[in-house]
């Protein structure tokens, strides 16, 4: 690999020898792409994909430990994903003890991000684009990030440029203040190879379009067409809460780290199809495709018939219009089906500054959340299905992410609305 002289000097411990095993590292992964040089990280801020700590990743813990202690800090400030536990959402005494015990690292973790830069003590999110939280790349800047939600909106919809890493090698990548450069860095790598038609008779639910475009494509580039007819041209909060839902699940259910969207996303509305590579292959979706997808969805549960127990909403972390419109959706409901309260205990995450926005500016929607039982949070759903003593909960959720790593049942928007207010018989 080409190395500047910056790079040449820390390469021979110009920086010391921590510095220098982070560079050797950063090759090594930049080598096994194909990698030819390293470029600088031009954003403002990073993000962690590490912000729930299990007591069993002591050598990540020992590897920041180093980095602090030989002054190998961040060079940018950065957020991280949300943390492991909030005793705010349901559980029992055993579920929760077994919560402390497996994330007890937890405080050690949030000790090692003060050190080393984050950007303040609530910058926990999975979505930390969120206007609340700043941390919103421009058009064209690299980044370290790995974070599959994250990295896809900030690829996609920012128009940033980003691969997809692993939660050490980005903390080394703040350090160092560069990354490789291959795959999602390079113009080759962000034409697209598939051509998704939409030709759905109605808005298509972006959860299971982005299933159906991730599990068809894996980690290829798509670009999509037809989604105008519902997101027009511009990018408003809707449109890109629609895109964020759209990502994680393309990127969950398959390894989508970039997709462009016909005369809607930066680079598509820019290049148009320029972006498409020759011989792309072409894949169309219907509403019966959407609906076979749908259908494909296993139910983990060993009673399929069971009563769900437990809803989570918010993966990734919900916007505070997405609070608005589903307090609206959900007060509506209750009131026709002539309910009070949710008839499931029912948890919505989003980031910590946009639950303290929403609380603030929407005194009424919140207050109706609280009477109808609903636990607003900002932890991470998936942090809260890998205790093994949750593993018999009855979950049920509308995020196809959740649905893909743990046992939490898919159900779609309208569904949900009518199980948590009563209306499904």
């Amino acid at each position: 690999m080409i190395l500047n002289d910056e790079l040449t000097a820390i390469k021979n411990g110009a920086q010391g020898e921590t510095m220098r095993k982070i560079l050797k590292t950063l090759i090594n992964f930049g080598e096994a792409f194909g990698a030819e040089r390293m470029v600088p990280i031009t954003s403002e801020y990073g993000h962690s994909v590490i912000g729930a700590a299990s007591f069993s990743w002591s050598p990540v813990f020992d590897i920041i430990d180093e980095m602090i202690e030989s002054g190998a800090l961040a060079k940018q400030k950065f957020s991280a994903d949300p943390v492991s536990y909030d005793p705010k959402v349901p559980a029992s005494l055993l579920q929760k003890l077994a919560f402390k015990i497996i994330f007890s690292a937890q405080n050690r973790l949030e000790n090692q991000y003060k050190k080393f830069g984050i950007m303040d003590e609530k910058a926990y999110s999975c979505t930390c684009y969120m206007p609340e939280l700043g941390n919103i790349p421009k058009k064209g800047d690299i980044l370290g990030w790995a974070e599959s939600s994250a990295v896809s909106y900030a690829n996609s919809v920012l128009g940033a440029r980003c691969n997809r890493n692993s939660g050490v090698l980005e903390l080394m990548s703040f350090a160092l203040g560069y990354v490789p450069e291959f795959g999602l860095l390079l113009d080759e790598g962000r034409r697209a190879d598939w051509i998704i038609e939409v030709r759905c008779e109605k808005k298509p639910e972006a959860q299971i379009l982005g299933s159906a475009i991730g599990m068809k494509v894996i980690e290829d580039v798509p670009y999509i067409k037809g989604l105008n007819n519902w997101l027009g041209t511009e990018l408003t909060q809707d449109t890109c809460d629609y895109l964020k839902d759209m990502g994680a699940a393309a990127a969950s259910n398959g390894s989508v780290g970039l997709y462009h969207v016909e005369n809607l996303t930066p680079e598509a509305a820019e290049l148009g199809e320029s972006l498409i590579n020759e011989g792309a292959q072409i894949y169309v979706i219907d509403d019966a495709e959407l609906e076979k997808v749908r259908n494909s969805y296993p139910c983990l549960w060993e009673d399929k018939n069971a009563e769900p127990e437990l809803c989570f909403m918010g993966c990734p972390h919900f916007s505070k219009q997405q609070l608005i419109d589903w307090c609206d959706r959900l007060s509506e409901a209750l009131q026709k089906n002539g309910q009070t309260e949710l008839q499931v205990p029912t948890v919505f995450t989003a980031a910590p500054d946009v639950i303290e926005a929403f609380i603030s500016e929407q005194p009424e929607r919140y207050k109706k959340y609280n009477d109808m039982g609903l636990v607003l949070s900002p932890i991470c759903a998936l942090t809260y299905t890998s205790n093994p003593l949750i593993g018999k909960v009855k979950i049920i959720t509308g995020s196809n992410k959740l649905r893909y790593y743990s046992h939490a049942r898919f159900h779609s928007e309208a569904e949900l609305l009518e199980i948590l207010t009563g209306g499904a018989k």
